[in-house]
């Protein structure tokens, strides 16, 4: 299992790149970060920074979207930044939540999401792409290298997901809801000829290392209140019962709106509805050993890569914790003699 690590680009941008470098410091391969321009600092910028100070690491969103940019200035973002560091990143995408609800605008369609993933994969991949009634390529792109990993919760998103994603993220650690998503992922990837063990399953949610489950909740519980934007989207589509898991649906019944301001941010005073026990399923809190207990239970549902918010009050010591104990854990052991 790999892990990443998920940071917001709030000022200064030097603390970001500063955690970024820790985060590889402790063994983490990847470093993702929110994409939402008015309400954090532009993350392509700071990738690039991240990628000057760091070796390994592999940089990319968390997630972007199809209506905030041209997809080919997409393309060209990732294109650029892997002929100038060395093939090093990565893009997840969704249909858009808050970069484009911010500013009164809705998520784009599966359409537009299933057609921005062709062609941003394409042009980031040095190839050329049919778009707009022309055929185009970055004349100076040669060996670019892209995956595009897909975050999905409704049905629809999550069937486009193992259609076409070479990635599927999960924003949520629950172990039922995560069987029952990864399976229609795989399902509907096999269905469409694919090879369903080819596909990267990414889960994430805020990772909290600590002894005061109390403090911890109150720490995260926003990310609660994040899923449940989505969630509400499914519903309203699909009604309470039968898109999805009941176990996702019906914490949002006490769900009055949301504030964006505060969104992905702890201490958000507009969480309420979130109790404790969605807090605890949706995320990884507690000590080393209890973190790699669910770490194994997520592994064994075929999760590749957990990622691990940061959005709280400790990250150093979690950090610290999951280089030193948690990654050691859950990664391969060989000995030097046998």
């Amino acid at each position: 299992m790999d892990f990443g690590v998920v940071l917001q680009t709030n000022p200064p941008a030097a603390r970001t790149v500063q955690l970024a470098a820790l985060a590889e410091a402790h063994g983490f391969s990847h470093v993702w970060t929110f994409d939402s321009h008015l309400l954090w600092e532009e993350p392509y910028v700071i990738h690039s920074a991240i990628l000057a100070q760091t070796k390994r690491v592999i940089v990319g969103p968390f997630v972007t979207n199809p209506a905030t940019r041209d997809w080919t200035v997409t393309a060209s973002v990732f294109a650029t930044l892997n002929e100038m560091y060395g093939n090093r990143t990565i893009c997840g995408i969704g249909r858009g939540d808050s970069a484009v609800r911010v500013t009164n605008g809705t998520p784009t369609t599966m359409k537009e999401l299933r057609e921005s993933i062709h062609v941003i994969r394409e042009l980031a991949n040095s190839r050329a792409v049919e778009y707009k009634g022309a055929t185009l390529q970055f004349p100076w792109s040669r060996g670019s290298t892209l995956d595009v990993w897909v975050a999905a919760y409704g049905p629809m998103a999550l069937a486009l997901t193992g259609q076409v994603g070479d990635g599927f993220i999960l924003q949520l650690a629950d172990l039922d809801i995560a069987e029952w998503m990864i399976r229609t992922v795989k399902d509907a990837a096999a269905a469409a000829g694919r090879d369903p063990d080819a596909l990267a399953i990414c889960v994430a949610a805020p990772m909290y290392i600590g002894d005061d489950i109390a403090h911890m909740r109150e720490q995260c519980r926003w990310f609660g209140g994040m899923v449940g934007n989505h969630v509400a989207d499914i519903v309203a589509k699909y009604g309470h019962h039968g898109a999805v898991p009941d176990a996702l649906t019906d914490y949002i019944e006490g769900r009055t709106g949301y504030d964006y301001n505060s969104h992905g941010r702890s201490g958000n005073d507009h969480v309420d509805f979130v109790p404790d026990e969605i807090v605890d399923r949706f995320c990884i809190l507690g000590t080393a050993d209890e973190h790699i207990e669910k770490l194994r239970r997520l592994k064994d549902l075929g999760v590749t890569q957990f990622a691990g918010y940061l959005q709280h009050d400790n990250k150093e010591e979690t950090l610290r914790v999951y280089g030193e104990t948690v990654i050691p854990a859950l990664s391969a052991h060989i000995t030097a003699k046998s």
